[in-house]
């Protein structure tokens, strides 16, 4: 039975190495107060990938998601501000790369192919460089504690750690054991690494990256992926002799204790964040996901798609999941970002109020509404979606005031935008518009306004004409606004018009618009009724 159980893991070992089942990211997530608690790895979406590439790891820094490929023709890297818009990336060599983590604001990932190239480097996820490996060994796993990289290898000679202070200069180290190292990770001072091969030892540790020490597992199953959360490392497994046992715990990397994963599949990444850990699986129909909030009591959890999810990572209130299969459907997000700060609002003081503009803000999830505040005072007003404008009443006339925005959704509400310039409402702050006088000639319609400004921006004058549905715009006129004062606007009728007035009367219907600089613009109609005049 031991043999059979021997030979059937070695020809899985094999399937896994020759076919590139993934390695799970085990990089620490940077956490993000903004979270929906509720559903973050509970409910699961399907999102469009950038390419149908094989995408093997997926880590989040800086405000950034960032998976890499193991396939593509140069684009072997993609990048998403919040899990949901994916841009591909050019990758710095098409290696097969297999993982990627962030720490010391550099992305770093590793491949297990290439000549002297196996590692990359980028400090924006964008822009990347090779850099040279220790070894050209299968490196599988990297990640990043107490300022050093370090990755782990399925190959070599008693070499299968390297380490790096900096992404760039790699120096080779001796692992504790020539198992197939497949995913390592850091935590409470102790960086974990995990295996698919051994006898007993199927997990290795370190405090400094360099010395390495076997460490006793519990059961010899591939073990595939280990991350560190709440106090717990915890390691999952794709394959198990037993059933439902392919998750490991251990609060100090040393003493390890089989737990009951929630279904016997293939579980190949696990992470944690918002309190919860989060594992995903390339096989089971409909249950690839289960989460567990102390490592110990998992439950399955419904999935979009039965893709072959090999990563999931944690980042700004949202777990991110890849896979190398599915169309157009590659990546799966759970939970939800809180809107980015928008931009400072622009401001156009009125009679005892102003109007404020409101952009909306780049990244982040989209803002349902925004919440305008004036100081002093606290007045406010609300804008409904992710732009627009709303006045806000109730002001001193005289007084100045600066108006600052929140943006808001299901999952929270960002922090308060800069202020905008300081506006004063007063009575004389109101767009105005005198009665249109025409002046008829023999060749031409003169329409004359004065529209009264109450600042810099830029004013707009048309007359237009209905005939039935149709409607014929008989000129236009423009002018720029230097500041608050009384402009002339005059608009004049051409052959055309004054013609049609020879055949019949003519109704006009003159508007008169004022954009101000920064702010909303604001529109002035009435009606002009010419009699019929040869």
């Amino acid at each position: 039975m031991r043999s059979f159980k021997a030979g059937f893991l070695s020809v899985f070992v094999a399937l896994v190495l020759v076919c590139g089942v993934a390695v799970g990211s085990a990089t620490a997530s940077v956490f993000d107060v903004r979270v929906s608690s509720l559903t973050a790895g509970e409910t699961w979406t399907s999102r469009v990938s950038a390419a149908d590439n094989t995408w093997r790891s997926v880590t989040y820094g800086n405000g950034l998601f960032v998976a890499v490929s193991e396939t593509g023709d140069g684009n072997r890297v993609m990048t998403s501000p919040d899990g949901v818009t994916w841009t591909s990336r050019t990758s710095a060599a098409d290696n097969t790369w297999r993982s990627v983590t962030y720490g010391n604001g550099l992305f770093v990932a590793v491949a297990i192919s290439g000549t002297g190239n196996r590692v990359m480097t980028s400090p924006d996820g964008i822009t990347w460089t090779i850099r040279t490996s220790a070894a050209d060994n299968g490196w599988l796993s990297v990640t990043f504690g107490n300022g050093l990289f370090v990755a782990v290898s399925f190959t070599g000679d008693g070499n299968r750690v390297m380490t790096s202070p900096d992404g760039v200069t790699w120096t080779i180290r001796t692992s504790a054991a020539d198992n197939s190292w497949t995913s390592v990770t850091y935590g409470n001072g102790l960086f974990v690494a995990v295996s698919e091969t051994g006898s007993g030892d199927r997990a290795m540790t370190s405090p400094d990256g360099i010395t390495w020490m076997s460490r006793t597992t519990p059961v010899d199953n591939s073990w595939f992926s280990v991350t560190y959360g709440s106090g717990l490392f915890v390691a999952v497994a794709y394959f198990g002799f037993g059933t439902n046992d392919r998750v490991m715990t251990s609060p100090d990397g040393i003493t390890w204790t089989s737990r009951t994963s929630a279904a016997d599949n293939f579980w190949f990444s696990v992470t944690y964040g918002n309190g919860l850990f989060v594992a995903v699986s390339a096989s089971g129909s409909g249950n690839r996901v289960m989460t567990s909030p102390d490592g110990i009591t998992w439950t399955s959890r419904t999935t979009p798609v039965d893709n072959g999810w090999y990563s999931v990572t944690y980042g700004g209130g949202l777990f991110v999941a890849v896979s190398p299969d599915g169309t157009n459907n590659r990546v799966m997000t759970s939970g939800g970002m809180g809107p980015n700060v928008p931009a400072a609002p622009g401001a156009v003081a009125g009679d005892a109020s102003a109007t404020v503009t409101v952009t909306a803000a780049s990244g982040g999830w989209p803002a349902a509404s925004h919440t305008v505040t004036a100081s002093p005072g606290g007045a406010h007003c609300t804008i409904a979606g992710a732009s627009g404008s709303c006045v806000v009443s109730g002001l001193t006339n005289g007084t100045a005031y600066t108006f600052t925005a929140t943006a808001s959704n299901a999952v929270g509400t960002s922090a308060a935008s800069a202020s905008s310039a300081a506006v004063t409402p007063s009575p004389s702050n109101v767009f105005t518009v005198s009665k249109a006088k025409a002046r008829i000639t023999g060749a031409s319609i003169v329409l004359t306004t004065t529209a009264k400004v109450p600042g810099a921006g830029r004013i707009v004058q048309t007359a237009t004409t209905k005939n039935g549905a149709k409607v014929t715009t008989r000129c236009r006129a423009a002018k720029a606004a230097a500041g608050a004062a009384t402009y002339t606007m005059t608009c004049k009728i051409g052959k055309a018009g004054r013609t049609a007035l020879r055949k019949a009367k003519m109704t006009l219907t003159v508007t008169t618009t004022f954009t101000p600089t920064g702010g909303v613009k604001a529109s002035k109609t009435q009606t002009v009724k010419l009699v019929r005049r040869r």
